[in-house]
């Protein structure tokens, strides 16, 4: 099962100044994450969705504490 706090705080480590939302989808590791982060400014959807697994990334996965993460990305001034 994900720590949701954990999470929250490492997508927020990886990308500073951001707002993240993290809720538990279905029986704590199906994930719904909503990032609003300067950094994504100008980049393509993909390469957004790409900053934040990377700070999640060594959770996901078969016998890892999140089995499913659904991300929605803004970007911000």
């Amino acid at each position: 099962m994900a720590d949701i706090a954990e999470i929250e705080g490492l997508i927020r480590t990886a990308l500073p100044g951001s707002e993240v939302s993290v809720e538990d989808m279905a029986g704590g590791d199906h994930l719904y994450a909503h990032v609003r982060a300067p950094q994504f400014t100008g980049l393509p959807l993909i390469e957004q969705h790409r900053l934040v697994n990377g700070a999640v990334d060594h959770l996901l996965g078969p016998g890892r504490p999140i089995h499913a993460l659904k991300i929605k990305t803004e970007a911000t001034q």
